[in-house]
């Protein structure tokens, strides 16, 4: 045995003495077998080259650690350093299509939003603000939807015949051009049984202020289901199952000055 371990520990030394080995060989002798004795000559050869291996090994691992952790680290650092992309806070805002400025008067006053209704000129739009400026309590967007009450209440009062209540909703003038046609109507013993579907749309088509009378034409398109009955109630005219178009242009007129907000039905016209 201990001429083998001899022999190993002679092969060793020439291993670790030879020229020709890489500087970077470790000899299986440390590595491995940590139980072979060899001489003192070979221990001081090798002690050199132990230190080197590890050192050079170390370094060659802590640099390839250095790449790992700078291609990991590195990349995740440049994508949180990256601008973000903020609104400028100086931007001008913009106002919501529903919620027009508010503007002011020449005396610097804050005056409400006016609310644009489609259809209306600049002629006409002129004239409504004059008759805003003489009645304070003016708005046209109440001024059409009691204009569209007003159309339905008068048709329904002249179908039927109801002299009473078109007395409260007509001027003179068309009261009396009203009841003369129930009159003939009813002399001659006809009677409407119409009814109305559907107002469409009414849209302002002329505006005026004259000596303190406002005057506000609004046309009308409605679908009305009409018919006729003679004295017998024989169907003379029309049908209730078949809905037409109509077109009619009412003008309504109000003293700015007076008490009461009732507008009249001031003249009748085909559309």
């Amino acid at each position: 045995m201990r001429q083998q371990q001899a022999r190993q520990a002679t092969f060793c030394h020439q291993k670790c003495t030879d020229p020709r080995i890489h500087a970077l060989f470790i000899c299986h002798c440390y590595l491995f077998d940590v139980r072979l004795h060899i001489s003192s000559h070979c221990a001081a050869g090798i002690e050199p080259l132990d230190k080197t291996v590890e050192i050079v090994i170390l370094a060659m691992v802590a640099a390839f650690l250095g790449l790992r952790l700078y291609s990991v680290l590195g990349r995740r650092a440049e994508h949180e350093e990256q601008p973000r992309l903020e609104p400028k806070l100086d931007a001008p805002r913009k106002h919501a299509p529903d919620q027009p400025d508010r503007g002011q008067d020449r005396s610097g006053v804050s005056v409400p939003p006016r609310v644009l209704v489609p259809g209306v000129t600049p002629a006409i739009d002129r004239a409504l603000k004059e008759i805003a400026l003489a009645d304070k309590r003016f708005d046209l967007l109440v001024f059409l939807e009691g204009a569209k009450g007003a159309y339905r209440m008068v048709l329904e009062a002249f179908w039927s015949g109801d002299r009473g209540a078109l007395t409260k909703l007509c001027d003179a003038d068309v009261l009396e051009a009203f009841v003369a046609v129930i009159d003939a109507r009813e002399a001659a013993g006809e009677k409407l049984a119409n009814r109305l579907v559907r107002i469409e749309d009414a849209i302002v088509v002329a505006a005026s202020l004259e000596a303190g009378v406002a005057r506000i034409a609004v046309r009308f398109t409605a679908d009305i289901a009409a018919i006729t009955r003679n004295k017998d109630g024989e169907v003379i005219a029309g049908s209730l199952n078949d809905a037409i178009e109509s077109r009619d242009v009412w003008t309504f007129a109000r003293k700015t000055s007076a008490a009461t907000p009732d507008w009249l039905l001031d003249e009748t016209d085909e559309g």
